[in-house]
């Protein structure tokens, strides 16, 4: 889940300088659980966009504002809404604000700033525990993640900060290396330890990237495919 917060309205505002007439547009997903881009927070925002003088001309909450596809079939749904307004204004995250960059002539906006994939841990608490490296290691660090847990990203064992098993940088927030190690215990794994892992290749992890998974049974033989009948991917890094 991409984990996101609202800008403040002064910033929303300043780059809504000089239009009059606006679209909202939500999140039926990630948006709406970090209660940035659901039907509440739509309505509060036409709210105080009217109050500042600006016509909200429709709005509409995709149920996922990063698939692309389904984004072009619901705008058709509100094409006068749209034609009307001189600005889209996006609550979503950074990739549902350049879905509708991509398909629309007008200018689009965002209301929030994308922080982080997330974990839910509860109602309204998220976590950090994955960076899309595009190489993932948790199978020699019993499932943890020292490339995020960590602050430093160390690949091989905590440093020298370490305090009672406490990160230096967060006195209440226990070291990612501890963790693993106690873990690795418990599972009876504490030899994995004892491999080098090798400094981090981040060339999966090259922007823009894409990913495309054939369909099964399709017959062709594209970029990835594996044969008839079967499942194949390609999957592609910038400049690679």
């Amino acid at each position: 889940m991409i984990i996101s917060k609202q800008k403040p309205f002064k910033e929303i505002l300043a780059c809504l300088e000089g239009v009059e007439r606006v679209f909202l547009v939500g999140c039926g997903d990630c948006a709406t659980v970090c209660q940035t881009g659901g039907e509440d927070q739509i309505v509060e925002m036409k709210q105080r966009l009217e109050a500042e003088g600006k016509k909200v001309t429709g709005s509409m909450i995709g149920e996922s504002a990063c698939h692309i596809l389904n984004m072009k079939r619901e705008l058709r749904q509100h094409k006068a809404e749209v034609a009307d307004a001189q600005a889209l204004l996006v609550m979503a995250c950074g990739a549902g604000i350049q879905t509708f960059s991509e398909v629309l002539d007008k200018p689009v906006y965002t209301a929030n700033d994308s922080l982080f994939l997330g974990n839910v841990q509860r109602f309204g608490h998220f976590s950090e525990h994955c960076s899309l490296c595009g190489s993932c290691i948790v199978n020699e660090t019993g499932g943890i993640c020292p490339i995020t847990n960590c602050p430093k990203g160390l690949l091989n064992g905590p440093c020298g900060g370490v305090d009672k098993g406490m990160c230096e940088l967060d006195s209440e927030r226990e070291c990612a290396w501890v963790k693993i190690y106690n873990r690795l215990k418990a599972l009876g794994q504490l030899d994995k330890l004892r491999k080098l892992q090798s400094p981090k290749d981040y060339c999966s992890a090259e922007k823009p990237r894409m990913r495309v998974i054939e369909r099964k049974g399709s017959g062709t033989q594209g970029p990835g495919t594996q044969g008839p009948g079967t499942q194949g991917s390609v999957t592609k890094g910038g400049g690679k």
